[in-house]
């Protein structure tokens, strides 16, 4: 079956899923495989729940009028919402929709959400679910966005290089936004300037296709890596289009627009002034669409994050800053630092490792100890991963149960802790025994 073809069955059954657990019916079944499962083995099971068809790639499996046999499934699921994509760019009523494709080492899907609370404010905007961003988010998020869409935000994950290049061919960003490069997935990428190179997948899209990037000009790497590209809107503390400085930190962030006339200073609900770039970029990203200043302020100051995203969480008389869903050496410096410079007496760090830093990571853990130590704490547990390894004088622990079990026999009061750590590290389950 052609694509085109597809596509039609597709506009009759606009719901795409790949995991029976959560299908409907009249939804299109994609047999998806991997290292450890199969699901062309899950078709007529989907099929007797009520999936529409069932796409699969192993004959074997092809038992009715209703199962259709490809080649690739996963193949097949990105060039069907690459055609599904390039649907926005001819529309019946001559408009293009904006697609804005973010990614970056961290703070990319605070980022995102940021923007799309913004661009929703204004406009019908479709955006990334949850951090649904890699080979098989980003085209079933595609296939998500509906003829009405007037924008949508593409969050780009990636861990070597070529994988944003290969998203760019299906997703077609118009513009485009690299948060940072960091110390993320090192061993993937091959060093720091590997990251650039990978990040800059983005950049260099939009360069070869007349598209519009919005650039962080504080950061030297990020002027040098869009150069070229047709347009570029910049945004930071200076010799930007939208300027903007920390107003306060504690317990959320404030932030001065400083150049932009009808905006003052907003008051956020985020924890950390690492996300002063963040909060700049859908500033900028709002008034390059037209969003009205006032909508732009209310949106961000509404948005609440969530998922263990930097998020400020009361227990009892504790207080205390949940960032565990992701960390590297950058963004760990930068989450202690901010802690650090937070008023409060009594200071517990819990981290966990860091993860996919490759023949770095024992000499990154070390040096994130030096860095922890200079640093004045009430008490400091690093758990699991290359922190065992390392010489340090804190509490070491192998996990997250163990380090909930040390709190608890801890049983803190009034104090602030900052629970941080790698997704695989689990670290919120701390907080389950406070």
């Amino acid at each position: 079956m052609t694509i085109s073809a597809l596509y039609q069955l597709f506009l009759q059954h606009p719901s795409v899923q790949t995991d029976t657990r959560a299908l409907k019916p009249g939804d299109i079944f994609f047999a998806l495989k991997g290292p450890n499962f199969n699901a062309n083995a899950f078709a007529a099971k989907a099929l007797e729940m009520g999936a529409a068809y069932a796409v699969i790639d192993e004959a074997d499996f092809h038992t009715s009028e209703k199962t259709i046999l490809v080649d690739d499934v996963l193949t097949t699921l990105q060039q069907l919402a690459q055609h599904h994509r390039r649907k926005f760019m001819n529309r019946a009523d001559g408009k293009k929709t904006p697609f804005i494709a973010i990614t970056g080492s961290n703070g990319k899907t605070t980022t995102k959400e940021l923007i799309h609370a913004v661009l929703s404010s204004h406009f019908i905007t479709y955006t990334t679910q949850g951090n649904l961003n890699n080979h098989i988010g980003i085209p079933l998020t595609l296939l998500r966005v509906q003829q009405d869409a007037e924008m949508a935000v593409i969050e780009m994950g990636a861990n070597h290089q070529k994988e944003i290049e290969g998203y760019c061919k299906y997703t077609l960003p118009t513009h485009g936004l690299i948060t940072n490069c960091g110390k993320a997935h090192l061993e993937g990428f091959g060093g720091v300037e590997g990251v650039r190179k990978g990040k800059g997948e983005l950049f260099d899209f939009l360069r070869a296709n007349n598209g519009t990037a919005f650039v962080m000009w504080d950061y030297d790497y990020l002027r040098e890596m869009s150069a070229g590209i047709p347009k570029v809107i910049r945004y930071g503390t200076e010799q930007a289009e939208v300027e903007g400085k920390l107003a306060a930190s504690a317990p959320f962030l404030a932030v001065q627009i400083t150049n932009v006339h009808g905006l003052g200073t907003i008051q956020t609900q985020l924890v950390g002034d690492y996300n002063l770039p963040n909060v700049l970029a859908a500033v900028a990203v709002g008034i390059e669409f037209g969003v009205p200043l006032e909508k732009i302020t209310a949106a961000i100051e509404a948005y609440t994050p969530t998922n263990s995203r930097s998020q400020l969480v009361k227990k009892g008389s504790n207080t205390i800053i949940l960032d565990a869903y992701n960390a590297n050496p950058s963004s760990m410096k930068a989450a202690i630092a901010n802690f650090a410079a937070q008023p409060g007496d009594h200071k517990i760090l819990m981290l966990g490792a860091m993860m996919e830093l490759g023949p770095d990571s024992k000499k990154e853990h070390e040096d994130l100890a030096a860095f922890i130590a200079a640093h004045p704490w009430e008490e400091v547990v690093l758990v699991g991963g290359d922190f065992a390894h390392v010489m340090h004088p804190f509490t070491y622990l192998p996990d997250a149960e163990a380090a909930g079990n040390w709190l608890q026999r801890k049983s803190p009061e009034s104090a602030q802790l900052l629970i941080k750590g790698s997704r695989s590290m689990k670290m919120e389950k701390v907080l389950e025994k406070l």
